[in-house]
């Protein structure tokens, strides 16, 4: 396909590109579109049928849906954000600047204007913000047959039909919810309200990973949104939770490693951006990692002594940082999924103490032995004291390894208490946090064990 998508002279033609994806599925249609330039991509889509036009922008996956309708003609973009889906025109309009955001607002109907308006007023990351406001509701003393003649004209306009909201006639509150597979097994006579069970709800500015943890423990297609009356304002649904919990996983990965999250797919990140989401961190770490020279300052005459503890440094520093990495990583996952919470921390210490311990006396032993066979087969020569220099190696590691296990479990309680994501307790930042204390029991630990001897 990518062969196609140029003219004779070399030139882009969207004509050719068109003509190709009309047909595919839209999936098929996006992956194309995310691999051209966005000015490129909004000519395609000026080409395409209404109908396939909405559905490509509709798509979560396409990359840059913003900077398509921002580079289409007003009169083009306009029609094309009123069909889409309300949650996700809203999700491009609050990422356009002015003047386009009020010119497109403008050239919208009253109807979809309202509704993207409505969900803009909600902060990002909210059941508001992700909800849809296509649903289908009826008053409770409609019948089956009246609802099931009400979903077959509206289908094309609902973003699900599955799950159907009885509404209190008088009040318009939400009273009920029905499955499409029970109102088609229900009798044609009978009132709506007589099928409709206890829905499971949430509020607008409930967290969006918190009503992910709601579909996925009631095993939901769908969410009622409500407000403080109990007035139906929207619905989350699945598809909108799976694409949530790919973002903040992303995120979660992004921090992790040592930077700061991008919303933009890898290849369309500015080289300034990239500099500036990465920079930052790795400033701050090499920074953090000056304190280690500054341990090794202040053991220099230690270190003048017994030169042969350098040749454990890597050894013991990188036990230490996986050791905090391992266990930062399982208490993050645990925290986000609430297996654990801010007031089990002492737990996860007891747990982690004697977890180190063990850990730690495991490499300890290896690294004994390790100094052992080196010294017997004659690979390399530690010195008249060879076998405290193993006990200190040994002892460190135990000692590091537990400080390594307990910090990296803890620093996730700590940044969560002071209101930060535990995820920034990325791993480069426990390994040099672990690194420089490392270091200090390393050299702690000989000093007790070579004193008298090498020291």
């Amino acid at each position: 396909m990518t062969d196609n998508l140029a003219a004779s002279d070399g030139a882009f033609n969207a004509a050719v590109v068109a003509a190709h994806v009309i047909g595919l599925h839209a999936a098929d249609i996006v992956d194309i579109l995310n691999k051209l330039p966005p000015p490129d991509a909004a000519d395609v889509v000026r080409l395409l049928p209404r109908e396939t036009a909405i559905e490509v922008l509709d798509k979560p996956e396409l990359d840059f849906g913003a900077e398509i309708i921002e580079a289409l003609p007003r009169h083009v973009a306009a029609p094309l954000l009123a069909g889409m889906s309300a949650d996700v025109a809203a999700d491009i309009v609050r990422q356009l600047d002015e003047p386009a955001k009020s010119e497109l607002l403008a050239g919208l109907d009253a109807v979809s204007r309202g509704a993207i308006i409505g969900l803009l007023a909600y902060p990002e990351n909210t059941a508001g913000s992700i909800m849809t406001t296509e649903f289908v509701s009826v008053p409770g003393t409609w019948t089956v047959d009246q609802t099931l003649a009400y979903i077959r004209q509206v289908e094309r306009t609902r973003e699900t039909v599955y799950a159907i909201y009885v509404l209190d006639p008088v009040t318009r509150r939400l009273i009920g919810a029905v499955s499409l597979r029970r109102l088609i097994a229900g009798e044609g006579p009978a009132a709506i309200q007589s099928l409709a069970a206890k829905p499971i709800t949430t509020q607008p500015f409930t967290d969006r990973e918190d009503v992910a943890r709601l579909i996925a423990r009631y095993d939901l297609l769908a969410v009622p949104v409500i407000d403080k009356a109990g007035h139906l304002l929207g619905i989350v649904t699945f598809d909108d939770i799976i694409d949530t919990i790919i973002q903040e996983n992303t995120e979660d990965v992004q921090k992790f490693g040592g930077m700061e999250a991008t919303e933009e797919p890898y290849m369309q990140i500015g080289l300034p951006e990239m500099i500036r989401k990465r920079g930052g961190w790795l400033a701050i770490l090499f920074v953090s990692e000056m304190l280690t020279a500054s341990v090794m300052q202040h053991f220099e005459g230690a270190l003048e002594k017994a030169i042969v503890l350098t040749l454990f440094i890597p050894l013991i520093m990188s036990s230490g940082g996986n050791s905090g990495s391992q266990a930062t990583s399982l208490l993050i996952r645990s925290l986000a999924l609430r297996e654990v919470g801010l007031s089990d921390w002492w737990r996860v210490m007891l747990r982690e103490l004697p977890t180190g311990l063990l850990l730690g006396a495991g490499l300890g032993v290896i690294g004994l032995v390790r100094v052992v066979l080196w010294q017997k087969l004659g690979v390399y020569d530690y010195g008249e004291h060879w076998f405290l220099v193993a006990l200190t190696v040994a002892a460190a590691l135990v000692g590091v390894v537990t400080f390594g296990s307990v910090a990296g479990s803890m620093l996730p309680f700590v940044l969560q208490k002071a209101g930060f994501d535990p995820a920034s307790a990325s791993a480069p930042f426990v390994a040099t946090l672990v690194d420089v204390t490392g270091l200090m029991i390393y050299f702690s630990v000989a000093v007790v064990i070579l004193r008298g001897t090498l020291l």
